[in-house]
């Protein structure tokens, strides 16, 4: 888990270093800015939605909270924001923001459920108590672990030059 885990958040770098070269609008700080806060605001849409919804159980024997409600909730809250916001973040319009706001979400979604088939494995409920319901330091970074690799390759593949 831990070498996943830097490994695949060790991404968030290249866009720091390399992130200049392809957004004038904010530089690197603007894509990583992009990445964790609409990353981490889709894990609160999710639970929001799910909790206002959620009816339909995605993954009974991994985390049985999650609600088909609170993943489309979730993703599709975010692809809005994602489109307001990335055209003055990043060097996206709103139709591409709004692209990576939507693969942003479901790959955070599968880093949360991996994470979490992890933690079942090893018997751990939550990484941590910081935040009462929600875990500790990795339960808030497990959806970038999937959404950091994938974003830095959306952005090289799209934008880099």
């Amino acid at each position: 888990g831990l070498m996943m885990t830097v490994y695949t958040l060790s991404h968030m770098a290249w866009l720091l270093v390399s992130g200049d070269k392809v957004n004038p609008v904010a530089g690197g700080v603007g894509l990583l800015f992009f990445l964790v806060v609409l990353t981490q605001f889709n894990d609160v849409a999710q639970y929001c939605w799910g909790k206002l919804f959620g009816r339909h159980k995605v993954t009974l024997s991994v985390s049985p909270k999650k609600t088909w409600e609170g993943l489309i909730g979730g993703v599709a809250t975010t692809i809005v924001v994602a489109s307001l916001f990335g055209p003055y973040l990043t060097p996206m319009d709103w139709r591409w923001s709004a692209l990576a706001g939507g693969i942003l979400g479901i790959s955070g979604f599968l880093g949360d459920i991996t994470m979490s088939a992890m933690k079942r494995d090893l018997g751990v409920k939550d990484t941590g108590g910081l935040i009462p319901g929600h875990g500790g330091i990795l339960d808030r970074v497990d959806s970038l672990t999937y959404a950091a690799p994938v974003f830095v390759h959306f952005i090289r593949y799209f934008f880099y030059p």
